[in-house]
């Protein structure tokens, strides 16, 4: 009687099993998205498994192409011996999360573009963004820690709209990654869409940010360097003042037009 108990509670335990491994694939996966790229001691360490388990999942993931392997710069490595791997999803690991109606966002944009122009396009973009920073206020007092915060509040928004974004500090001033983009693939084609999130950015933090990389152009994540400097200010001179020596006028540069995409 045992036995056949024991025998009808296998069927239950193979679909539990099953489960909890796609929970841990699931987890695997995020990680790799977040923090990529990282080693296979980081995620085990961060998401308690063993050594063998972590290989199991990343050696599933590169089998079926959602993940690739690299070797860490020598700067990176710590202690001896050959430069630790590292892992990070591939495009089509991020296309797996999830494109929303990709091929209808194109089609409606080309539409927008031929009745308006390029003008309707950065006009929509603008209000797309801000839909998505809306309620964030400009950032009213330039000091490191006010900026670092106000780059959080502006992660938080874009996380909340499905970009998974965090802030780091990295030298003299805050990153804003975002790890995942529900819209690269259009935004491949309207480079549109990242240069009103950069504007945005420079608008809300009052400070001019470089946009260091995009997965619209194929990198692994966009990443936004914001400085943590003070802004100068220009303070008029006094009436003791002596008179400043004029300076030469130099003809204006053409201004660049910065599409918030990486330089290829």
């Amino acid at each position: 009687m045992n036995t056949e108990r024991q025998q009808g509670a296998r069927p239950s335990a193979a679909p539990a099993a099953a489960a909890g491994e796609g929970h841990t694939r699931a987890a695997v996966v995020q990680l790799l998205l977040e923090e990529g790229p990282i080693t296979a001691t980081a995620i085990g360490q961060r998401l308690g498994l063993s050594p063998a388990g972590v290989r199991r999942h990343l050696d599933a993931l590169i089998e079926s192409g959602e993940a690739r392997a690299m070797r860490s710069a020598p700067w990176q490595q710590q202690g001896r011996g050959r430069p630790a791997k590292q892992f990070q999803l591939t495009a089509a690991g991020r296309g797996r999360l999830g494109h929303a109606y990709d091929d209808l966002a194109g089609a409606a944009m080309r539409q927008l573009r031929e009745i308006g122009g390029e003008n309707a396009i950065m006009d929509f973009a603008r209000r797309r963004v801000g839909v998505i920073v809306a309620g964030i206020d400009r950032l009213a007092q330039h000091t490191p820690a006010a900026t670092s915060e106000k780059a959080e509040e502006i992660a938080e928004a874009f996380s909340d709209a499905g970009f998974a974004a965090t802030t780091r500090k990295v030298g003299s001033g805050v990153q804003i990654c975002q790890h995942h983009c529900p819209v690269s693939h259009v935004a491949e084609e309207f480079p549109e869409l990242c240069a009103a999130e950069l504007e945005a950015f420079r608008e809300l933090l009052g400070t001019h940010v470089q946009r260091l990389a995009t997965i619209a152009n194929g990198d692994c994540a966009c990443t936004t360097h914001v400085p943590l400097s003070v802004p100068p200010t220009s303070n008029p001179p006094t009436s003791n003042a002596q008179p400043a020596t004029r300076a030469v006028v130099q003809p204006a540069t053409a201004a660049r037009n910065d599409s918030g995409r990486s330089a290829e």
